[in-house]
């Protein structure tokens, strides 16, 4: 999969593309990431990307030309173009899913205010948030989207099922998880999970992801 991510600060991704699974799926050839500097597309000797919204308010707003130049330079037939925005669908694991089947996609970071409605009617496909909050920047949006992506790119997990059976896989989030020792400050690994049985690991497992789930999440279709 080839990610084109366009913003105003490419080394705000250094770090965490440098490390952990992503990298290592970069290394292996599953992944492609290039970062772009929306600046660089500007035509202007002071490389002016923002300026004051029309009817006024407070803040600054991406100009049109630099970040409509910035995606026609990475777009072809096969891209999705994204755009990272407090206003877009809430990001889901399913959504995950479905970008991943994708060839090329492109990760638009909003700055400021926001990026002129223009650019977006005209180029954009569909608009993610990950959260009812908003952030100084589309940059970490950007990451948590592609981290949720991959995890679903096959060879990027060492076990191919350890997707299949996270949070919200089944509509319910995920069971307790113990490893050694069997005794940790006075609190043991429950017994069954020592038994070997596996129908009743299993039963106890999902028992405790659902007990979870109507606590934590009532809200989700399998509580």
């Amino acid at each position: 999969m080839l990610i084109d991510i366009l913003s105003l600060f490419p080394g705000y991704f250094k770090g965490p593309f440098d490390e952990s699974m992503i990298k290592l799926a970069q290394e292996k050839g599953i992944l492609d990431i290039r970062l772009w500097n929306i600046r660089d597309f500007t035509t202007d000797r002071h490389r002016r990307a923002d300026d004051r919204p029309y009817g006024g308010g407070p803040g600054m707003v991406m100009m049109p030309q630099p970040v409509a130049s910035a995606i026609r330079h990475v777009k072809t037939p096969d891209s999705r173009v994204i755009y990272l925005s407090p206003q877009g669908t809430l990001l889901t694991a399913e959504k995950c899913r479905e970008l991943s089947a994708e060839k090329h996609l492109v990760f638009l970071c909003g700055h400021y205010e926001g990026i002129d409605q223009r650019v977006l009617d005209l180029e954009v496909h569909e608009e993610i948030s990950i959260g009812n909050y908003v952030l100084t920047n589309g940059c970490l949006p950007a990451i948590v989207l592609l981290d949720g992506i991959v995890r679903f790119i096959p060879g990027v997990l060492g076990h191919a099922s350890s997707a299949e059976e996270d949070s919200f896989e089944n509509g319910i989030l995920d069971c307790p998880h113990y490893t050694k020792p069997v005794d940790f400050e006075g609190l043991r690994v429950p017994d069954v999970l020592q038994s070997g049985h596996h129908k009743e690991i299993a039963k106890w497992r999902h028992e405790q992801a659902l007990g979870k789930t109507q606590k934590n999440r009532p809200d989700l279709r399998g509580a």
